[in-house]
């Protein structure tokens, strides 16, 4: 699946192109975009003005996003004549000085990952890299990522339809997932760690939505804020919806910012969500792939239940308890057994030897379960969802279903997502 990965260290100088419309100009008091977000400083962000192309080949169309780490953009790929290749997605990575970027970790990981020869089918279900070079910006150097191109995230498609999945997206959803993390853990020795609807993105099934965003840039720009002489902040632009009764695709694996290489990482930093960390990340234990299983339990029933499974893990300030984290896992699936609470002289803060709650003064066990807050199921097909869900939430990672295990589950047995 995975292009050969050549050309990741060059450099290069954009060749600017002008729109031929007239841009709506907004006011410069009013932040935007990644001017909103904690800590922003532009000298961070390179300077991508639509109309730049990149290395004799890649022509900026449009913004489709930013983040803390990154913006994105719609390219048009002047190498290629065919219409399913003609645009790919450049991620352009923000410079901190002294500082690896999540980019440089995410490149780390593509690169190993077209290392692997396999056949394994959970590799198409992997977002594809198809190029890397750098840009020398006015401050540092910013890794650039050629990316597959894709429709939107889970999260944004739930945005359009803020019910709960049905069993059957929530089964072919999961069972595309676990096909990915079982190639990931099983032949790649990857650990994805960040496994969230935002990094779960619909692959692009209209090709003509590309073409239809970069002239929509074209005949209408997008608003945009001028900052100086060489700066442009621009209003990001969405696709279109799919026509001619095509589909909004089908999930695929992104964003590897947060991905880590081995079969055991060491503990710290932290990784992973807070409503998705597994107990010994919050232990800082040494952890391995089975910390993606339980944050995919997690997923999973936000997912269908509408609602996070470990919400009510946050201080009056909204900081991260782990202490109300804990207790609320006891409440859910049970004490710890005595040889988790071995691993780590920090579990005495919380467990006696045999793993009896002991913190009653940092938080109390609320009186929970998961039968008591699925609500959606009855029957045998509640008693299947919660056994597959508990066989993902143990204390001892090693207890865990992998992957390929759960594939094999009676839960997702019946269904096929072919």
């Amino acid at each position: 699946m995975l292009r050969a990965l050549t050309n990741s260290i060059r450099r290069t100088r954009p060749c600017p192109r002008k729109s031929s419309s007239v841009a709506h100009i907004l006011p410069t008091g009013t932040p935007i975009e990644e001017e909103t977000l904690p800590h922003y400083k532009p000298e961070h962000y390179y300077p991508v003005k639509i109309g730049d192309i990149y290395q004799a080949r890649y022509e900026v169309t449009g913004k489709l996003g930013y983040g803390a780490y990154s913006t994105s953009w719609l390219c048009r790929d002047l190498h290629y004549e065919s219409r399913v290749n003609k645009y790919t997605v450049l991620k352009v990575s923000t410079y901190f000085p002294d500082h690896p970027t999540v980019t440089d970790r995410e490149f780390r990981a593509y690169e190993h990952l077209a290392k692997v020869d396999s056949s394994h089918p959970g590799q198409s279900l992997i977002r594809e890299l198809y190029d890397s070079f750098d840009l020398q910006g006015p401050d540092g150097t910013h890794r650039c990522l050629v990316l597959q191109p894709m429709h939107m995230t889970l999260l944004e498609m739930r945005g359009l339809n803020p019910r709960p999945f049905n069993l059957p997206l929530l089964k072919m959803t999961v069972m595309r997932l676990l096909l990915a993390l079982d190639f990931l853990h099983a032949e790649a020795e990857v650990i994805h760690t960040d496994l969230k609807t935002v990094n779960l993105m619909l692959s692009l099934e209209d090709s003509s939505m590309m073409a239809d965003f970069a002239a929509a840039e074209s005949e209408n720009p997008s608003p945009r804020k001028l900052i100086g002489q060489s700066r442009i902040i621009y209003n990001s632009r969405k696709f279109r919806r799919p026509s001619g009764g095509r589909d909004y695709g089908l999930p695929v694996l992104c964003d590897f910012g947060e991905a880590r290489i081995g079969k055991t990482q060491e503990s710290g930093p932290f990784v992973q969500p807070y409503m998705y960390r597994a107990p010994e990340v919050i232990f800082e234990m040494p952890w391995g792939s089975a910390i993606d299983i339980w944050n995919l339990a997690g997923l999973i029933w936000d997912m269908f239940e509408g609602l996070h499974l470990f919400g009510d893990i946050f201080d009056s300030k909204d900081g991260h308890d782990p202490f109300k984290h804990l207790a609320l896992m006891v409440a859910l699936i049970g004490p710890p057994p005595t040889e988790f609470v071995r691993r780590s002289e920090t579990t005495e803060q919380c467990f006696d030897s045999s793993g009896g709650w002991v913190a009653h003064q940092e938080a109390t066990m609320p009186t929970v379960s998961l039968e008591v807050l699925e609500k959606r199921l009855n029957g045998k097909e509640k008693e299947l969802f919660l056994a597959f869900i508990m066989s993902m939430l143990k204390w001892l990672p090693e207890e865990r279903k992998t992957a390929k295990q759960l594939l094999e589950h009676p839960f997702l047995v019946d269904y096929s997502y072919l």
